[in-house]
């Protein structure tokens, strides 16, 4: 087969000049190259000019999380075998990482090579702003561009409390597209169907934020399976399973990924800042480098929060969120960590002597 018809064959999932480029070497090896569609149980289906073929990715490191074949890695595969194995894959250009739920310090990838991050929030139940700003930082550490879906807008008729649900939303989310979105009256959808035609997005989101419906919306087709949320909660089931790479009619690849129930960060300060920049352009203005934002004069970050001009929930959640990242850091970094427990004990002292102070202040 031709390079122009390999290039034909695999234009519609995302392959480009540059991904030919470093598939070099591998070509002359005799490999495919082809996207991973989707991964389960050390195999995965490749989309390759050949058409689908699925194969073994016991070639690629299985011990490191990091390094194990997902969906959206553009992958070397064998020409022919059974099983036919995975050789490698190309460098990415963005990842999606999480941290696990183990208690070893490792992170999970969950997508590869995305260029859109499409956050799905369900107008059913009540903003959950905190869960929105951690989901923004995973998308902004990856690399690639947020953007919030509010799912169900048809729930919301009042166009008031529309607007004013997506006004909160984009205080929240500083720089990042809010679109309100509803799948049942396709409203708002030419606007998404804009965004996702150009690249790779990736649907992420909690269970019963409607990322199925969404992406069947997308798909213009019933693809994936539609479970109803929970009345009490909004809550659903998993409906979806595994992590799966489509193309879209219209142009562009979209990967549907199971709902999340948890999303620990993973090494995610980048992401972090970006989120709350309001907070890391006003800690650029406070007296000292090191400043905390809790008592310590000229703080500007503590100023804003005096104005009214930052929320009081703002600053917690940016704290929550850097002491998480900091802590998973840590398990890695034992320098770091040896810190960590020399600014708890620093801490800790200043605590009792303001105690002592007071108590002596009292009792004279």
């Amino acid at each position: 087969m031709t390079s122009t018809s390999v290039f034909a064959a695999l234009a519609p999932y995302g392959w480009d000049s540059a991904w030919a480029d470093a598939f070099t070497p591998y070509d002359a090896e005799g490999l495919l190259p082809g996207r991973v569609l989707r991964v389960d149980r050390g195999q995965c289906d490749v989309v390759t000019a050949d058409g689908v073929v699925r194969a073994d990715t016991a070639f690629v490191t299985p011990h490191d999380p990091m390094r194990v074949v997902c969906t959206g890695d553009w992958v070397a595969v064998e020409p022919a075998g059974t099983p036919r194995y995975v050789r490698t894959y190309l460098p990415r250009r963005t990842a999606f990482v999480r941290s696990t739920s183990s208690k070893r310090s490792e992170g999970q990838i969950l997508a590869a090579n995305v260029d859109h991050a499409i956050v799905a929030v369900s107008l059913a139940v009540e903003l959950d702003l905190g869960r929105i700003e951690r989901f923004l930082a995973l998308a902004w550490e990856s690399g690639a561009q947020p953007v919030v879906v509010l799912t169900k807008a048809d729930l919301v008729p009042d166009a008031v409390t529309l607007s004013h649900l997506v006004q909160d939303v984009e205080t929240t989310a500083p720089g990042v597209p809010v679109l309100p979105v509803s799948a049942v009256d396709g409203d708002g959808l030419e606007v998404l169907v804009a965004v996702v035609s150009g690249g790779t997005s990736v649907l992420l989101g909690q269970s019963g934020a409607g990322k199925s419906t969404l992406a069947n919306a997308l798909l213009g087709e019933d693809v994936m399976e539609v479970q109803a949320a929970r009345d009490v909660d909004g809550k659903g089931r998993h409906t979806t399973t595994t992590r799966n790479l489509l193309a879209l009619p219209g142009g562009g690849v979209l990967i549907d990924t199971p709902g999340l129930r948890g999303v620990g960060l993973w090494d995610a300060e980048a992401g972090v800042g970006q989120v709350f920049s309001e907070i890391e352009e006003l800690a650029g203005r406070c007296r000292f480098q090191d400043c905390a934002h809790e008592s310590e004069p000229g703080c500007a970050v503590r100023s804003a929060v005096d104005a009214g001009e930052l929320p009081v929930r703002r600053l917690e959640s940016y704290r929550k969120l850097m002491r998480e990242n900091q802590w998973i850091v840590a398990k890695t970094d034992a320098r770091l960590r040896a810190e960590i427990k020399k600014d708890w004990k620093r801490k800790g002292a200043e605590g009792r002597a303001a105690m002592e102070a007071k108590r002596g202040g009292r009792w004279r």
